[in-house]
């Protein structure tokens, strides 16, 4: 699996080609690559997102959930 930095430049870039097309639409190229930008890092801080748990938070975790 991918690390976190190759997801934030996966959506970096994603978004900032599509702020562009936007900008080149709309005409305010300048703005809309901002915010592509913007949305990118966002999505991309996002993805690969996986929190460590010690081996004994995921026992008691998986305890709790069988009682339900």
């Amino acid at each position: 699996m991918a690390d976190k930095p190759k997801f934030t430049g996966l959506g970096i870039s994603l978004a900032a080609a599509l702020g562009a097309i936007a900008g080149i639409l709309i005409g305010h190229i300048a703005i809309w690559l901002a915010i592509g930008i913007a949305v990118g890092i966002a999505i991309g801080a996002s993805f690969g997102h996986k929190q460590v748990q010690c081996p004994e938070c995921s026992a008691i975790r998986r305890a709790h959930e069988m009682r339900r």
